[in-house]
């Protein structure tokens, strides 16, 4: 199985165990899209966006002591973006609408991010 269909599929699961969640987003550190469920238009600039975000989480977290970033957590008047930390060379991003259950959210993503790892290297 390639690495894009094993993407897929994770993204796949995980819109499975949250029907709830607007979109999913795998992306390199460096910005790049891997795997998506977003129009593909979208897909590139919310690539960049995640692997910024959780750069600059990461950059927070260090200076504030608070140990290794574990996700990035964005709350507007109409929803969530979550972002999560895939390994060394991996970002998630999750979608969700106000009154989404992040809890189940970050149960979920939380094992996708670590899967993703996996397939990532």
């Amino acid at each position: 199985m390639s690495r894009q269909v094993e993407l897929q599929e994770v993204i796949r699961q995980l819109r499975q165990a949250v029907p709830e969640v607007t979109g999913v987003m795998v992306a390199s550190t460096d910005g790049l899209s891997l795997a998506s469920d977003l129009p593909e238009a979208e897909a590139a600039r919310a690539a960049a966006m995640a692997a910024t975000a959780l750069g600059l989480g990461k950059r927070i977290a260090q200076t504030s002591a608070l140990g290794g970033l574990e996700e990035v957590v964005v709350r507007g008047q109409s929803g969530y973006l979550v972002v999560y930390s895939a390994g060394e060379k991996g970002v998630l991003a999750v979608g969700a609408p106000m009154g989404a259950n992040l809890g189940l959210i970050h149960l979920e993503a939380r094992g996708a991010a670590q899967r993703i790892a996996q397939i990532l290297g």
